[in-house]
């Protein structure tokens, strides 16, 4: 399990396709890697990625990997 920095400096942003209240995942980028959180919960759960993890997420979602199925 890979170890959370300390996050209480973090530099959180949103997308800005996000609407408002409905909230979206917020990221923080940092020297050891990368954590997500819930914009509408930001001191519940964090993940957090390696730089290499990161981009192999980002790489996945590009390539459309992670894409819903339509149902």
């Amino acid at each position: 399990m890979t170890h959370i920095p300390d996050l209480t400096t973090a530099d959180w942003c949103k997308a800005q396709a996000s609407e408002g209240s409905k909230g979206c995942v917020e990221v923080a980028h940092l020297e050891e890697g990368t954590a997500v959180r819930d914009s509408k919960d930001p001191d519940g759960s964090v993940l957090f990625f390696t730089p290499h993890e990161w981009e192999c997420f980002l790489d996945g979602a590009a390539k459309g990997e992670f894409t819903r199925p339509a149902h």
